[in-house]
């Protein structure tokens, strides 16, 4: 009976002693193999957040165009002959215009500051210039600048997760 035990109670001894080489590989295998899971997982979750932004400040953008235009259809910012009643810059969302209904000159904002397209890449770019324009006269397909801004659109090149096109949202 001394014989049988002996060898149990040496053995549990000597698995006390610490790891062996083959615990602490297969050990450092599934950390690394956990680690190169979750790095893809973050850079996912970053371009989920820079996406969410975008339609965010393209959501933003287009609220102050179209308040723009409702103030400009109301007469309270002065009609010019021609004018297709957006603004002429995105810049005018910010620094405002004249009301023309309010006798004290006061102005009308439409926007506290010009959100950037967070897919720019260059951050000493001013705002204004992250974001494609399209005019009023030009079609949707095919955006063009012109004499005032209808509608903005992204500059950033690729396809959004969802599979369109960002300069399409």
């Amino acid at each position: 009976m001394g014989g049988v035990s002996a060898p149990r109670a040496r053995f549990r001894w000597d698995r006390e002693q610490g790891f062996t080489i083959i615990e602490l590989l297969v050990t450092v295998v599934i950390v690394s193999v956990l680690a190169g899971a979750a790095l893809p997982m973050a850079e996912l979750v970053n371009r989920r957040n820079k996406e969410q932004d975008l339609r965010r400040n393209l959501m933003s953008i287009r609220e102050a165009l179209d308040a723009y235009k409702r103030a400009y259809d109301e007469g309270r910012i002065a009609p010019v002959p021609g004018d297709s009643g957006y603004p002429p810059a995105l810049a005018t969302l910010v620094n405002g215009v004249q009301d023309a209904k309010n006798p004290t000159g006061a102005k009308l904002y439409f926007l506290r500051r010009l959100p950037r397209d967070p897919f720019a890449p260059d951050l000493q770019v001013p705002s204004e210039a992250t974001w494609g324009r399209r005019s009023y006269d030009s079609s949707a397909s095919e955006p063009k600048e012109g004499r005032d801004v209808y509608d903005v659109y992204s500059l950033a090149p690729g396809n959004g997760l969802n599979g369109i096109p960002y300069r399409e949202w």
